[in-house]
């Protein structure tokens, strides 16, 4: 490791902001979903293809991501990272100029597989470069980053699509300004450096495939605010995608709060945290259903976010915790594609709920919301059902 570079705040930096970016394509457009439907209100699939056309990165992130592990562990995590930057501002830029409602939802999918690429690369990346509580510290970090942005990027995303909803995909420009800074300052690390990675390993499936179930249902929870408070709002009669903008804003500086309490928490047993994540989830999804008003409004999805925010480090770190240098890629990837899989359901979810009736959304919520309560109390039977988990060290080597 002597001869080896050692990462920096400039390394952390690139890989913190870089996970950002598929936040920023999942979150940026959820204040303009009602003005996009209204603006396709012809198209006869437009109440499926103006939410899918939001979570649709996230099915491509989940078929894919398994295999951009697999690319990054062979061939190399930094020219998957490269070119995925390039992709992602090429298909993030061209519904400025679409016309068809259609051809936006594929122009999505061509985002997704650049996010599939980056959120891999990155995440595999902090795994590479640091290691111990450090490394920990980081994929705190992380979900601390990724929260923050995904708050920013709603409310910047309501302003700029206060005049025009096509405004908001500029900013998927940005990857292109990342690229050369990261060509530049980050660098691939030879697998050889770690001796007690050099013998080939079976995966370990047996301690991983539990986490990524727990990863899907995360996910679901996760993307339940993005996509449906905006509806919940127009039941109150509220549709200014700036007030849309700060509700979301809400909800994803109570998901910063719960990363932050992470590290607070990090020495407890993890089905005890996981128990306390979806119970905080499930708790902010019945006051979600129940709210009458913006502040409740508000308040609910905030208490949402803090479930959250405690949810997805416990569960990469868990994950990281389980792979060697040669299989981090792999196991990676198989929790990036767990977790957008359950992004990419949730709305799919919430409508088979309500059968396509707005008015019937807050019973969808709160049925989710159970499910929620009930999936904490089953995670204190985790170390029963799944003894790989049970046996994992509480702290990452």
């Amino acid at each position: 490791m002597r001869d080896q570079p050692q990462a920096g705040l400039p390394q952390s930096l690139l890989l913190l902001l870089g996970s950002c970016l598929p936040v920023l394509g999942a979150v940026l457009l959820a204040p303009v979903l009602p003005r996009m439907q209204a603006h396709f209100a012809e198209d006869p699939l437009v109440a499926v293809l103006v939410p899918v056309s939001l979570t649709i990165p996230a099915l491509v992130i989940a078929l894919l991501a398994p295999f951009a592990g697999l690319i990054a562990d062979r061939l190399g995590r930094k020219p998957l990272l490269l070119g995925s930057m390039l992709l992602y501002s090429l298909f993030g830029l061209l519904p400025l100029w679409l016309e068809s409602l259609p051809a936006i939802v594929a122009s999505r999918a061509g985002l997704g597989l650049a996010e599939a690429g980056i959120m891999t690369c990155c995440t595999t990346l902090i795994g590479d470069y640091y290691q111990g509580a450090r490394r920990e510290r980081l994929f705190a970090l992380q979900m601390v980053c990724t929260s923050l942005s995904a708050a920013v990027f709603i409310a910047l995303g309501g302003a700029l699509g206060q005049d025009d909803w096509r405004t908001p995909y500029s900013l998927y420009g940005v990857g292109l300004l990342m690229l050369p800074l990261m060509a530049w300052l980050l660098w691939e690390r030879p697998a050889q450096v770690t001796a007690t990675d050099s013998a080939p390993a079976a995966f370990p499936w047996g301690a991983l495939l539990p986490l990524y179930l727990l990863t899907l249902l995360a996910g679901v929870s996760l993307f339940i605010v993005p996509v449906q408070a905006g509806f919940l709002l127009g039941l109150l009669h509220i549709d200014s995608p700036q007030q849309i903008g700060m509700v979301m804003g809400a909800n994803q500086l109570g998901v910063l709060l719960g990363a932050l309490g992470f590290r607070l928490l990090a020495r407890r047993a993890r089905p005890h945290l996981l128990l306390l994540a979806f119970a905080m989830a499930g708790l902010g999804g019945l006051l979600m259903a129940r709210a009458d008003s913006p502040l409740l409004l508000t308040f609910a999805v905030a208490l949402n976010g803090l479930g959250i925010g405690l949810m997805l480090p416990t569960l990469i770190t868990w994950v990281m915790a389980q792979a060697s240098f040669a299989q981090r890629g792999r196991a990676t990837g198989g929790f990036t594609a767990a977790l957008f899989a359950g992004e990419f359901i949730s709305p799919l979810v919430v409508l088979g709920l309500t059968g396509g009736a707005p008015a019937a959304l807050p019973h969808a919520l709160a049925l989710v919301a159970v499910a929620q309560l009930l999936l904490a109390l089953a995670c204190l039977a985790l170390p029963r059902l799944f003894r790989p988990l049970a046996a994992s060290a509480p702290t990452l080597s």
